[in-house]
């Protein structure tokens, strides 16, 4: 008997915040894939700046415009819960050869523990290539200008934040 398979794809981070970066790879996502489930990580080793509610709403805002995406917290193993939404692909992000070897660690062990699920890596658009999450902090806590980095509304929220 056939099984049913979905074109269901989950996107893991912890997106504090979410950049145009993140926002580029979830719009292409969308195009290749039925579903993409914007999973953020309630990681307890790091320290975020924005609470879980305030990264989901800024997901939320971010990609209003995208369909197709679903976004939700998760905690415990990424496998675990991509089979629980039924996502058969676990989407990364890769801006620089400095993030394979941490990739390829982590997609080696997903597929050890999950066969049955691969690892996609997707590349950033050449302008986002250097945009990552704890720059465009470091940035605002500097007095810097995000604008050209973040959605308008994560740009209001880190000025908040950072006073």
């Amino acid at each position: 008997m056939p099984t049913h398979r979905t074109n269901d794809a989950i996107y893991p981070g912890t997106f504090d915040p979410i950049t145009r970066g993140h926002s580029d790879l979830i719009e292409r996502a969308a195009q290749l894939f039925d579903r993409v489930i914007v999973a953020l990580a309630t990681n307890p080793s790091k320290q975020p700046v924005f609470t879980l509610d305030e990264r989901m709403e800024l997901a939320r805002v971010a990609l209003a415009d995208t369909p197709g995406v679903e976004i939700c917290t998760f905690d415990g193993l990424l496998v675990e819960f991509a089979r629980k939404k039924g996502a058969r692909v676990i989407l990364r992000g890769l801006r620089a050869v400095s993030d394979f070897d941490y990739e390829f660690q982590l997609a080696g062990m997903n597929r050890k523990l999950a066969p049955d699920i691969e690892t996609l890596f997707l590349t950033p658009a050449e302008q986002y290539a250097n945009i990552s999450s704890s720059l465009v902090r470091e940035i605002a806590a500097l007095g810097g200008n995000v604008t050209p980095f973040v959605h308008e509304k994560v740009v209001a929220e880190l000025a908040r934040k950072m006073g």
